[in-house]
């Protein structure tokens, strides 16, 4: 009777923990595939959103309870601390049963349990940790890991060096997959196939701030380019409304022609047209985010998130940067003169847009997914 390998995927908390591990299952299927065997995969982690993504792609979710782990005081460390301690319990009974041949961890809300409760059973762990500044369920999941894979080469001194390699962040398939050439994804966006496009997105919660900076400033930004604007489903109607009386001006001097278009979410088909289209994106720092712009090799104005944690969006984007492919503007600097000549400073300037866009692309590595799923297959043999 063939053995089917059991793998086990942990890590939680946010699109760029779970995309990843989309990402490397989607690979692991075409290796196991074509070595004609067969495999079951298990999730454990909180119980979100971001789960069920998991859930429609054929994995057998198992909730636990999931504690955040802070590195400073906080009165949610009354009700976390306790929540990680039932998360531990679970994890060592789940995992008994279904004991799985490997477990590959996000990092993230809920990983540590199931990571220490996989070393006591002797089950091999991989981490993955995409971020410039370690997260700390990943530096405490270290000791029991037999593999890291980083992201940034930057945070490999963090980690034993026997252990760690830099492949980089796993990219899900199909967001790589016939692209569009960018006149053709212009104008399926329905934008002038002529005029610079600029991508504005604010990760896959939105971000309120850079949404109110926008619409603000809409008349001035649009007299420099066309503007494709992922808002977040929570603030979309609020930006549509806000942006109404603008758009109704811009209009009448552009002779009808749309310049702007707000989304609320980019699904699979438009990110790939998004990213195709756009001449420069401005987003968030996350190490997502920062991925996907390295992988469409996009030039960008980066605004990190003032409160992310460790502060890593604000060092994800100078270690970016330092490559020459962005240019970082602090919240606090994110005013109206200051974005708007670095907007001009590039978007008119096709020599500098070439360079940076060489410059993000030199930091995509393509085959990270592949490579981390083919040392899981190595653990699970």
């Amino acid at each position: 009777m063939e053995y089917t390998r059991k793998i086990l995927f942990t890590g939680g908390g946010s699109g760029g923990h779970v995309y990843p591990l989309l990402a490397v299952s989607q690979k692991l299927k075409v290796l196991i595939e074509n070595e004609h065997r067969s495999a079951e995969f298990f999730y454990m982690g909180p119980k979100d959103e971001y789960a069920e993504i998991l859930r429609t792609a054929d994995f057998k979710i198992t909730p636990i309870f999931s504690g955040k782990l802070r590195r400073y005081s906080s009165l949610d460390n009354i009700t976390d601390i306790p929540k990680f301690g039932i998360g531990l319990i679970q994890s060592f009974v789940k995992i008994f049963s279904i004991m799985p041949d490997v477990v590959f961890s996000k990092g993230g809300t809920g990983a540590l349990p199931v990571v220490i409760a996989a070393w006591f059973y002797g089950i091999p762990v991989i981490i993955h940790e995409s971020d410039a500044a370690p997260g700390l369920t990943n530096l405490l999941s270290a000791p029991f890991a037999v593999r890291i894979a980083v992201s940034f080469q930057c945070v490999m001194p963090y980690f034993n060096r026997r252990k760690v390699a830099w492949i980089g962040t796993p990219i899900r398939e199909e967001l790589l997959s016939e692209n569009p050439s960018a006149s053709f994804a212009k104008k399926d966006l329905g934008f002038d196939m002529q005029e610079p496009l600029t991508l504005i997105i604010g990760g896959s919660q939105g971000s309120a701030r850079i949404n109110e900076f926008i619409v603000e400033n809409l008349a001035g930004l649009l007299a420099e380019t066309q503007i494709l604007h992922q808002t977040g489903q929570a603030n979309y109607a609020d930006v549509a409304n806000l942006s109404r009386a603008v758009l109704t001006e811009v209009a009448k001097t552009a002779g009808g022609k749309e310049r702007y278009r707000a989304i609320p979410y980019l699904d699979v088909t438009t990110e790939r047209s998004a990213f195709s289209a756009a001449d420069l994106v401005v987003a968030r720092a996350g190490s997502g985010t920062i991925a996907d712009i390295s992988a469409f090799s996009k030039p960008s104005i980066l605004i990190p998130l003032r409160e992310s944690a460790n502060d890593h969006q604000r060092i994800n984007a100078y270690e970016f940067a330092k490559t020459g492919a962005a240019i970082v503007i602090e919240e606090s600097n994110l005013l109206p003169g200051i974005f708007l000549n670095q907007l001009k400073s590039l978007i008119h300037k096709q020599d500098t847009l070439v360079k940076m866009a060489t410059a993000s692309g030199a930091m995509f590595k393509k085959d990270a997914a592949e490579t981390i799923a083919q040392e899981i297959l190595k653990l699970s043999a």
